[in-house]
Formats: C-alpha cells, sequence, structure tokens
C-alpha cells in the first residue's frame, strides 16, 4: 500500500484511491471540524523592488498597469504609484515631480535609484519574471531604436491620446489642487 493509499484508508476507511467510482462507495460519518481562518502575510510596504510612476490619466498607460498588476498577482514586488492622484509627492517617490513624470515613464528602484523610459519596463517586467519580453531592447540594434521610438512616443502621447499638451494639463492639476486646498479648513478638515 503506497502512502498515499494509508493515508486516505485512515482519513476515510470507506474510500479507495483506485475506486474508479467513488459515489457508489458508503458515506463516511465524520466529526464537525472547525477551521480557522486563513490568514494571509500582509505585503511590506517596503517589500517592492521597483516603484512604477504611471499616469493614471492615460488609457495606454492603465492598460499596461493592469497587465502588470496581473503579472505581480498581489506580491508586491512592483508598487504602482499613478501621478496623476491628486496626493502624488515627489517626495515619496524619488523626487520625481510631476511634471517630469509626466513627460517620459519613470521608476524608483528599492534602494532609491531612478531610472527612465524604455529601461522602466526593462526592470519591471525582469522583476515580475517576464524579462525575455524586453531582452531585445538591449540588444544593439534594436535597443536605440526600440529607445528613439519610446522618445517619440512620449513626445506624442497626450496628442495621441487625445488629451490636453502638457502644459495644460499641468495648469488643471494645480487648478484641481488649489480648489482641493480651498475646500479644508486650517485644521485640514474638508467639506
Amino acid at each position: 500500500m503506497t502512502r498515499l493509499e494509508e493515508a486516505t484508508a485512515n482519513l476515510a476507511p470507506n474510500l479507495s484511491v483506485n475506486d474508479p467510482n467513488p459515489a457508489e462507495t458508503a458515506p463516511v460519518e465524520t466529526a464537525p471540524v472547525e477551521t480557522a481562518p486563513v490568514e494571509t502575510a500582509p505585503v511590506q510596504a517596503d517589500s517592492w523592488k521597483v516603484n512604477l510612476l504611471y499616469d493614471g490619466d492615460c488609457p495606454l498607460c492603465l492598460r499596461e498597469v493592469n497587465f502588470l498588476q496581473k503579472k505581480d498577482a498581489g506580491r508586491g514586488i512592483v508598487k504602482f504609484t499613478d501621478i496623476a492622484d491628486l496626493n502624488y509627492r515627489a517626495e515619496d517617490n524619488g523626487g520625481v515631480d510631476f511634471e517630469t513624470a509626466m513627460g517620459r515613464i519613470h521608476a524608483v528602484m528599492a534602494d532609491g535609484t531612478v531610472i527612465k523610459n524604455v529601461e522602466v519596463f526593462q526592470r519591471v517586467y525582469s522583476a515580475l519574471g517576464i524579462g525575455w519580453m524586453y531582452a531585445p531592447t538591449q540588444w544593439p540594434i534594436i535597443g536605440p531604436l526600440v529607445n528613439k521610438i519610446y522618445d517619440l512616443w512620449a513626445d506624442k502621447r497626450l496628442a495621441m491620446t487625445g488629451r490636453a499638451s502638457l502644459p495644460e494639463v499641468i495648469a488643471e492639476r494645480q487648478r484641481q489642487i488649489a480648489a482641493q486646498i480651498a475646500a479644508c479648513d486650517l485644521e485640514g478638515r474638508c467639506r
């Protein structure tokens, strides 16, 4: 008898692992078993390897972020920081201010190193175990070509996604922040 068969026989003596039709086997009476709720370890705030700064108002950026979040699968390897959030703070994100982050994609490594452009994708994909998808961007001829294409994309992405120019986006953000501040009293209570 194998270990599996022994364990099964001990747990349910009327069942056999080799029984092709267990539905015909006599039911086994068991005492009710209390189960404790399963607790999962919370992801530590500083356990990430890469803090990806993304534009949450950019539909193509969100599509990429959704894909990467699925690959991260809640492991906390990548921290996703929406720069479009009015509470975004450069000092919490490697000193990368909103205007700079809007111009090119940036990320902050766990050691505080700030990276940008295609290197962000290379590092994020690598951290998630899918670096092979961006490996060709490190090859001698393909790498510089991809970097140039990204530069063109970054320069035109707002217009290509139907959004206002960067100065207009910045001005609108400043208006929203001013309105948010005006809605709060001196104690920080907001209407």
